[in-house]
């Protein structure tokens, strides 16, 4: 007797999303199944390039075949995916599914070296991805972007004149410093600061995006209400070092996007600079600044703990460099890598699991 579809979806039906907690078929993952002859062949729809499950799903979907309709089928399965978003007929950036704000409590903990290396990953794994420098009296992503004596292009459209960001290692960013001489100080009230963070986001053509990152300024500022006045956040990601004196700050950080009046999601929290390892001793860890600082704040916060990146030296060269860490080899490419993969994740399960965003009113 020949193999019908609806026993084909009735096999995938056992096979469960181990984060969305519903199976395949439900959750309208299944798609495109052609039954020819001894061989079944169908899409699986994963929620985000960057999804660390792919081989295990795949392994999971060819199991439940073999088991529920014979071991001598051949399974043939394309992988591909459709960023979730929450997002829906925004008047700003209404094609970017997803808006993350990059944020921590204190300067120097390597927010922007984080923002710039999730960005690249989450590119390289096929996503199309956009950066906001926000940090606007210290933007920092033309230098990390080997971009800083580019200027962006100007387009009209619909009688408006916007900005084109530049794009760079397979990201669009956009930046106070590229708009600016690089001697020149930004010297603005937070008025001013705002405004420019609005043009960023609403005068700018980002185009389809799987992911904004929006680049904050440490703290909590004007520019963090502006954001989150201006546009739906998905979710917070916040960056600290292990050190007691990063976590508190990081701390009130967290908190503001925790606010019953903001209620942002927490989609995280990075430890950055969580051990030393010399480059001659990779296998060695010392804990400068103090140890599972991140980790004990993602858990009394009760937010994911989205994991720890080394200090490395070949990360500050690579900042320095125009060239992010994420695209060389080592363990801080790898580290990058998989906390990119985690984030998409987190993402994922957040627009899942929760409300759709909307724009904060704050009195």
């Amino acid at each position: 007797m020949a193999i019908t579809k609806e026993q084909v979806l009735d096999a995938l039906r056992k096979v469960d999303d181990p984060d969305l907690k519903k199976d395949l078929v439900t959750l309208n993952m299944i798609d495109d199944i052609v039954i020819d002859g001894n061989t079944i062949r169908f899409t699986v729809i994963l929620t985000t390039p960057a999804c660390p499950l792919k081989e295990y799903l795949r392994e999971q979907c060819v199991s439940a075949i073999h088991e529920s309709l014979g071991s001598d089928l051949r399974v043939e399965i394309n992988m591909t995916s459709q960023v979730t978003t929450t997002r829906s007929s925004a008047p700003i950036l209404p094609q970017v599914k997803n808006i993350i704000a990059v944020a921590s409590g204190k300067g120097g903990v390597g927010k922007s070296t984080v923002t710039a290396n999730l960005a690249v990953a989450l590119a390289r794994s096929g996503a199309k991805v956009g950066i906001v420098d926000a940090d606007i009296s210290g933007p920092s992503m033309p230098v990390m972007f080997n971009c800083e004596h580019e200027q962006p292009g100007v387009v009209q459209k619909d009688g408006r004149n916007l900005i084109i960001p530049i794009e760079q290692y397979g990201v669009k960013l956009i930046s106070i410093g590229l708009l600016t001489p690089a001697e020149s100080a930004v010297v603005w009230r937070g008025p001013m600061a705002g405004s420019a963070l609005r043009q960023f986001l609403a005068d700018t053509e980002w185009g389809e995006l799987d992911y904004l990152l929006i680049d904050l300024p440490p703290g909590t500022s004007d520019i963090h209400l502006t954001l989150v006045q201006t546009v739906p956040v998905t979710g917070a990601v916040i960056v600290t070092t292990p050190q007691k004196v990063a976590v508190a700050d990081a701390r009130k950080g967290l908190a503001m996007f925790q606010q019953p009046q903001i209620n942002v999601p927490v989609l995280g929290v990075v430890e950055n600079m969580a051990y030393f390892s010399p480059e001659e001793l990779p296998d060695h860890k010392y804990y400068l600044f103090g140890r599972e600082g991140g980790m004990q704040l993602a858990e009394k916060s009760n937010v994911p703990f989205l994991g720890e990146i080394p200090l490395v030296q070949s990360i500050r060269e690579s900042g320095d460099n125009g060239y992010p860490a994420v695209m060389k080899d080592g363990i801080t490419a790898e580290a990058f890598r998989v906390l990119a993969e985690t984030l998409a994740r987190q993402v994922a399960i957040r627009n899942a699991a929760a409300e759709k965003t909307k724009v904060v009113e704050v009195k």
